[in-house]
């Protein structure tokens, strides 16, 4: 694999000055993902610190990686999400970022985040530019996640991989990053309360893991609102 761009070569080419800097400035580097496959610092469990003891008596945690994908549109920047297949045997319909397990051909999280997001989307790695790392985060169900954040250059349509994936749409990044937006619902789930992040947009639920990502995410760029 070629080596990977490093944050300042700017893909975005946004002039110094211009607030969408922050993108590059306040994420962890890339070369942190291999060593924070096994020390989550987040997770489901922040919400619900009541499991966390238990959490750490269960087998190790199983690796695996997302992509972030933010598109510099002319109305703003968005973040490219997708709605799992109702046919899975797992998540079945719920909103992911692109991504899954990471193989041991992969070269570490990023390598897995492009991979499988080429799978899952159609979007080859020559369109994808890592910038930065959102904090390692710990799923209920025994995964711990390294998500990769990057930027999508113009010029490639995404193709739902209808095994996978059955939509892929945008969301704004303005809506993401909006504490207007980010509710808190609760909901039983193995006997138990489970309390969890949730942003509805349109006609998608974004929740669970992925929208405590999003909140890290808020939370390393610093945003307003």
């Amino acid at each position: 694999m070629s080596t990977l761009p490093v944050a300042d070569e700017r893909p975005f080419h946004i002039p110094e000055g211009d607030p969408r800097l922050w993108l590059y400035q306040r994420l962890r580097p890339l070369e942190e993902a291999k060593a924070m496959i096994g020390a989550p610092e987040r997770g489901d469990f922040d919400l619900n610190p009541q499991w966390r003891d238990e959490a750490k008596a269960a087998p190790l945690l199983r690796p695996a990686a997302v992509l972030v994908p933010i598109i510099d549109r002319p109305g703003g920047l968005t973040v490219l999400l997708t709605r799992r297949s109702p046919n899975l045997s797992s998540h079945a319909g719920q909103v992911a970022f692109p991504g899954g397990r990471i193989d041991e051909s992969d070269d570490g999280p990023v390598g897995a985040a492009l991979r499988e997001t080429e799978e899952e989307t159609g979007i080859p790695p020559s369109f994808v530019t890592p910038v930065g790392l959102l904090d390692p985060y710990e799923t209920g169900s025994g995964f711990v996640i390294i998500p990769v954040v990057a930027v999508l250059a113009e010029g490639c349509t995404p193709r739902a991989n209808p095994g996978e994936v059955d939509e892929i749409f945008e969301v704004p990044l303005d809506f993401l990053m909006d504490t207007a937006n980010h509710q808190r619902h609760s909901a039983v789930w193995q006997g138990r309360e489970r309390r969890y992040y949730a942003m509805p947009y349109e006609s998608h639920n974004i929740w669970g893991a992925t929208a405590g990502m999003i909140v890290n995410l808020r939370e390393r760029l610093g945003a307003n609102g």
